[in-house]
């Protein structure tokens, strides 16, 4: 792996700090406020993003994307995690699995995602189903050309301003020996279609402006052309999600880890105590050494993962490691960085109480650190199991 950074990877990076810091950070103070993005800023941005190329930045060029390789994303999507997520999001990053539409699919859901005409969410979780996805109690029965849904998702992300919804659902199941195995298949369904309903989600400490919802399917009839992918095989476009997206999230864990890491070391050089400035304290030297070496330590294993995916060679147990890791790194930067400032970190003044907070989930969405160590060591352990 070639760590030097490209000089077009170098002018991306330099200009998303730009646009971050211009565009995204001015704002970050009313959504936490309000915990709400006005139109004219989530316009504002999105128009911004579009003008730079940094919209849709992971679909192929071929359909309207930025085509980005996936270091090059990587890089794009650490300097995004640096602001407030509901504002970030606003450059929005569809799910890739709308590369498996077909057909009228392309020009109803996939083409305009990319052009920013439209917004997808993704469902998949549901209250008695979070990582054990094939329990989940989502039905959809045949009844002739049509699926009847039936069922309930939450913790749904910004599906309070999406135009349709990725939705997984059970259309079956078989007999295992080790018990029954529910046949899941994907869906593409629009807002306001007879009986799908979009709820208010639950109220959450983190990541204000960036809202969970609520999905309820009663009786919601959709025609099998809204099948994505194939019949029961609603896991193959599935798996391709979860990688990238837990990539995703370790990659914009880098980015808010630096910025806390930023606003450590210059307080640690300004602020006197004793006659010194307090980062010649042991006591808060050695905290900056152990948050830098954690950082560098996720950034460098956030794009060897990158690289792994760009060379076609990654594998579940890559993404699984960069995210529990990036995770738990950002948790660790931020409660020690909000340590060093004392009692300030906790004031409303500063944006450390707000990351503090915002880091907290990160260690349970898209599978829960306890779900990545056993992805991690199952990988360990199936080769010796098979002797």
């Amino acid at each position: 792996m070639d760590f030097a950074l490209t000089q077009e990877q170098e002018m991306l990076v330099k200009s998303a700090r730009t646009f971050v810091e211009e565009e995204l950070y001015p704002h970050e103070e009313q959504v936490e406020r309000t915990d709400q993005i006005s139109p004219e800023v989530r316009a504002r941005i999105k128009k911004r993003a579009l003008e730079m190329g940094f919209y849709a930045p992971n679909m192929p060029a071929e359909v309207g994307g930025a085509g980005l390789d996936a270091v090059t994303l990587a890089l794009l999507e650490r300097e995004l995690g640096r602001a407030n997520l509901g504002l970030q999001s606003v450059v929005h990053r569809p799910s890739n699995i709308l590369q498996a539409c077909v057909g009228e699919q392309r020009e109803t859901y996939l083409l305009p995602t990319i052009s920013g005409e439209k917004i997808d969410c993704f469902g998949l979780t549901e209250p008695e189903a979070g990582s054990d996805v094939r329990s989940m109690k989502t039905t959809a029965k045949a009844d002739g050309d049509d699926f009847i849904l039936n069922g309930r998702k939450h913790f749904i992300s910004h599906a309070d301003i999406a135009d349709f919804a990725v939705v997984f659902a059970a259309t079956g199941e078989d007999d295992t020996a080790r018990g029954k195995k529910k046949r899941i298949t994907c869906f593409l369904i629009d807002r306001g279609t007879p009986g799908f309903e979009i709820l208010k989600g639950y109220d959450s400490v983190s990541h204000r402006g960036y809202h969970n919802c609520i999905l309820e399917f009663d009786e919601c009839r959709v025609h099998k052309s809204q099948i994505l992918g194939e019949l029961d095989k609603g896991f193959d476009v599935a798996g391709d999600w979860l990688g990238p997206e837990r990539l995703r999230l370790a990659t914009t864990s880098v980015g808010r880890a630096q910025r806390a890491m930023e606003l450590a070391l210059d307080y640690a050089a300004t602020r006197k105590q004793f006659g010194q400035t307090i980062g010649k304290f042991q006591g808060i030297g050695f905290k900056l050494a152990d948050m830098q070496t954690r950082i560098e330590t996720a950034e460098l294993l956030t794009l060897r993962t990158a690289w792994k995916q760009d060379q076609g060679i990654a594998r579940d147990e890559d993404f699984a490691m960069a995210k529990v890791y990036a995770s738990e790194m950002v948790g660790f930067v931020t409660d020690e960085a909000l340590q060093i400032f004392g009692g300030m970190g906790l004031m409303t003044d500063l944006p450390l109480e707000r990351m503090w907070r915002d880091s907290r989930v990160e260690r349970i969405y898209d599978g829960t650190s306890e779900i990545q160590r056993h992805i991690i060591s199952r990988a360990l352990l199936r080769p010796l199991e098979a002797r």
